[in-house]
């Protein structure tokens, strides 16, 4: 085998060692354009997963990184003049210089050709005269835009400026600082990698970057490699008071944007792409030379373990894009918290700093409670005196989501919500047994809300023949039977949502593929806000007149005084997915030309029209709420500003809470889905308006829902599939956090089943098998070297 490396920094070096490792017959030569002892950057901070790999792939690389390590355990968070730790995570770092170091010395032992000062021939020649092309050629990679329409690259250069420091002020622990100014916020990330160094990366909103007036200094011609000295002073004048006294150190230091780079496919016939040149992820989160290290790892078993390099490229590809694209996933979270870490610094330090920890939803309110205790108890009870004007001593110990809710005028017993779902159950609009039997199931099981869904206002509102409604008086005596029920036997609060379909009415039930399609002649006509079919196959609704609106606002308020009478405490109108409201405020399907088309003020006219009428016949002691699809997961729909403004218009016209979806406006849509990924927009609204929110969509365990509730994002959360596939999941999570107080109370009947049965072997209790066991480490570690220590001597690595 001839392998050819394109770029020899920590991923392409760390290939060509294993690679020659496995198979020492095989002729691997590394181009890098720069010098062996040029490097950009400061610092490099390793997981304990990742040295594990390189411990088990190399065991002389990581003994020599392993030397030169700074280790330590705390994250400080540096925020409005407080310091908060949180121990127990655990991180490694070295330079960048000396780890490039290890890697040439040990690619040079193995007898890898690595041409310094040296470019690369064109891919295309390699491509031919080699085996095996890696192109680890970074971030603006060459290889990448050669083949782009193979690679089919994404690349998304974010908001945010930042600047790659160094500092000889020692941090003894990653320190985040996030520091208020009159222009705006500078945050900055640091963690010590060295005896007598630190890394140190400022960020900053683009608008505050201006106002600060670095984008003068930035404006100005350097030469290649020459650093923005003007921006460092001020970044060193304005973060003075954490230096203590230390200097910023440059190298090629110069304000950039941090961009995302996806790719379609990382390979192309025998050329493949690693590390930076393959993918990003956000520095906040991880480190790029981590990734690409792991990717070389990867590579390098992939092609000793399968025969042929197009199989083995297709199994490094197979084995790597769905942990990097997890890592992004977390990192894109991570990113977009700091782009927009402004919407936070009006919260507590301590509620700031578990967000701020729990940015990325890889570390969640359970795993921080295993790494540091006191951490999270300390937040917890301030949660617990500020939510629920309880003595810390006495509710630190409940769990966020079983504290209770003040919504309107009503009194949640918890933060847990049995969002609307449609059944399709119902017979002529009318609710029957097995509405009864959801409704009552999820009221028994924990839940402090739960919600009838998709009840229509009008017989042509019904999205389906098996939707129920609210528009006669029958069906108002059939739902006050199931209330009656419910409220006899549990404490919880039922509510129900009431809906106009829209151009989504008259279809069948879901076929089992979840689709839903036209009745045709056992339809009935459809109505919309402008004459748009939801798809090709679907009819075109008639456009809504002055006079259908006036109707249609009289029957919103006619099943609105239905609701009161049939004993329900909240009522929830539904303004999202693409049903009538929803076509009003989306500009997608908003097409009017009249007062109620063009502006979002025009488009929220008739929403705010109904929801003032509603508002005037329910009780100030009951809950409103209304339930918005704040993105439209298409180009051209909702922006984030137009779901801020419409919360804000919404809570304004006497909404109590907003209730956050999002899509489900246009069949076109392409919505990101994964674990809690409408949250973010239920976290914009709250924290950039200060209405209460309730979080919806891919909510599974109650450590995700004590997060959201803690970290400030929501005040409910909406638990729908979960509690379908456990109808007494609230009940579970509490049993599982050993919780039994007022927040998750168990039917009298069903109290027998309040503990955790026994499993399989639990009765088994295993001997002891150690002589003398390992002390626990401690929770708080920092980096404390001695004062006189200056950098050591690097070891030769054979």
């Amino acid at each position: 085998m001839r392998v050819a490396v394109i770029g020899g920094g920590p991923g392409g070096l760390y290939f060509a060692a294993l690679a020659k490792q496995l198979s020492p017959r095989w002729d691997i030569t590394v181009w890098e354009r720069n010098a062996a002892d040029d490097t950009f950057g400061f610092g490099v901070v390793f997981s304990d997963e990742t040295l594990d790999g390189i411990a088990q792939a190399d065991p002389a690389v990581f003994e020599a990184m392993s030397a030169d390590f700074a280790r330590w355990s705390d994250i400080d968070v540096r925020y409005k003049e407080r310091l908060l730790t949180s121990g127990g995570h655990g991180f490694a770092a070295l330079g960048r210089k000396r780890l490039l170091q290890i890697l040439q010395q040990r690619c040079a032992a193995l007898d890898v050709d690595v041409r310094y000062r040296t470019q690369a021939p064109p891919v295309e020649e390699l491509a031919v005269a080699y085996d095996l092309v890696v192109a680890c050629d970074g971030v603006r990679s060459a290889t990448r835009a050669m083949y782009a329409d193979t690679f089919r690259p994404e690349l998304d250069e974010r908001h945010c400026r930042y600047m790659w420091l160094g500092t000889d002020k020692v941090f003894e622990a990653f320190t985040f600082i996030v520091d208020e100014h009159d222009f705006g916020t500078l945050q900055v990330h640091a963690y010590p990698f060295d005896p007598t160094r630190s890394t140190f990366i400022v960020e900053i909103d683009e608008d505050a970057w201006r106002r600060a007036g670095f984008d003068k200094y930035a404006a100005r011609d350097r030469p290649a490699g020459a650093s923005d000295e003007e921006s460092i002073r001020l970044c060193q004048e304005l973060l003075a008071p954490h230096l203590d006294g230390h200097c910023l150190i440059p190298n090629s230091s110069k304000w950039i944007r941090f961009t995302t780079v996806r790719n379609r496919t990382w390979r192309h016939g025998n050329v493949v792409l690693l590390g930076d040149a393959a993918h990003t992820a956000h520095f906040s989160i991880g480190s790029g030379t981590k990734l690409a290290m792991e990717d070389a790892l990867a590579l390098a078993a992939c092609l000793h373990e399968h025969p042929g390099v197009p199989t083995a490229l297709a199994a490094y590809e197979a084995e790597r894009k769905p942990v990097v694209e997890s890592t992004q996933r977390a990192a894109q979270a991570s990113l977009e918290w700091f782009e927009n870490v402004d919407r936070y610094t009006d919260q507590d330090p301590h509620q700031f700093a578990f967000n701020l920890l729990t940015r990325s939803r890889r570390v969640t309110y359970d795993n921080l409670r295993v790494r540091d205790v006191g951490f999270t108890t300390a937040v917890d009870s301030w949660h617990a005196q500020t939510h629920t004007g309880v003595a810390p001593a006495s509710d630190s110990d409940v769990p966020p989501m079983f504290r209770p809710l003040q919504l309107g005028g009503l009194r949640l017993r918890n933060r847990v919500v049995a969002p609307p779902i449609a059944l399709y159950a119902a017979r002529e609009g009318l609710p029957g047994d097995f509405e009864l039997v959801h409704l009552s199931t999820q009221a028994l099981g924990g839940s402090g809300l739960v919600f009838a869904g998709m009840t229509a206002v009008s017989a042509d509102g019904r999205a389906t023949p098996g939707c129920p409604g609210l528009y006669t008086d029958e069906q108002a005596a059939a739902w006050r039977r199931i209330t009656d029920f419910v409220h006899g036997q549990s404490s919880a609060c039922l509510g129900i949502q009431l809906t106009h379909a829209g151009r989504r009415a008259a279809t069948t039930t879901p076929r089992p593929n979840g689709s839903r399609v036209p009745l045709g002649d056992g339809g009935w006509p459809l109505l919309a806000c402008s004459p748009l079919a939801w798809d090709p196959a679907s009819t075109v609704p008639r456009e809504a007149t002055r006079t259908d609106l006036e109707r249609i606002t009289h029957d919103f308020v006619t099943a609105a005084e239905r609701a009161h009478c049939a004993g329900f405490d909240a009522l929830e109108l539904q303004y999202g997915h693409g049903h009538l409201m929803s076509g009003f405020l989306s500009p997608l399907t908003n097409r009017r030309t009249d007062s109620y088309g063009g502006t979002l003020a025009n488009r929220l006219r008739f929403p705010l029209e109904v929801l003032r009428a509603v508002r005037a016949v329910w009780p100030s002691g009951k809950a409103l709420v209304v339930r918005i699809s704040a993105a439209d997961w298409a180009e051209g729909g909702t922006s984030e500003a137009d779901a801020v403004a419409i919360s804000r218009a919404l809570a304004d016209a006497g909404a109590d809470a907003v209730d956050i979806s999002t899509g489900e406006v246009v069949s076109n849509e392409r919505p990101r889905y994964g674990r809690s990924y409408q949250t973010p927009y239920a976290d914009l609204v709250r924290n950039a308006t200060g209405i209460p929110t309730i979080a919806v969509g891919a909510i599974s365990t109650y450590d995700d829902v004590n997060s959201i509730i803690l970290a400030g994002r929501a005040d409910l959360c909406a638990v729908g599939r979960a509690q379908l596939h456990d109808p007494l999941w609230t009940l579970h999570a509490a049993a599982a956090q050993n919780y039994t107080g007022p927040g998750a109370p168990w039917p009298t009947s069903w109290r027998a089943g309040s503990k955790r049965p026994p499993g399989a072997r639990s009765d088994r209790i295993p001997p002891r098998l150690q002589l003398l066991r390992a002390p626990s480490g401690p929770v708080h570690q920092r980096w404390l070297p001695h004062p006189d220590v200056t950098a050591p001597a690097p070891a030769t690595v054979h």
